[in-house]
């Protein structure tokens, strides 16, 4: 079952793509602590997400910790799924309104971001973290 988890035959320069989805993620986590209420669990205030002190601190931390495998290579078919979910959120719950409110060229702006991140986890589930990580270290020793 790991060895199905962890192997990939992608090749090495899938590293720039989990430096983009890990480094982001890892950012955002971090600053749902810095900037609580712009960020974290005000944010999820605003939005009308149900529990915000609870559940923006710990969105923060799968952000950190999911992010952080991901920079690292390690579990990273199992830590972007997750981050998929934290983005389905993401869109449905800020995206979608825009759309509704002010048309789909406002909410392509305001979205870029989201679908980067969402399509780079994808792309990284399915394919693998590459030879440059901790998975193929995994891999190779089994």
């Amino acid at each position: 079952m790991l060895r199905r988890l962890t192997q990939s035959t992608a090749p090495g320069p899938v590293v720039l793509i989990r430096i983009l989805v890990g480094a982001v993620f890892l950012s955002e986590g971090i600053q749902k602590f810095l900037f609580p209420d712009q960020l974290g669990a005000g944010r999820f205030l605003k939005i009308g997400l149900p529990m915000p002190d609870l559940l923006g601190p710990f969105v923060g931390r799968l952000e950190i910790v999911c992010g952080s495998l991901v920079l690292l290579g390690l579990l990273t078919r199992l830590a972007v799924l997750p981050l998929l979910v934290i983005m389905a959120v993401a869109l449905t719950t800020t995206k979608w309104p825009l759309l509704a409110a002010q048309g789909f060229w406002h909410m392509a702006h305001e979205s870029r971001t989201d679908w980067s991140m969402a399509l780079g986890s994808l792309f990284l589930l399915i394919v693998g973290a590459g030879p440059w990580s901790m998975d193929a270290r995994l891999t190779s020793r089994r």
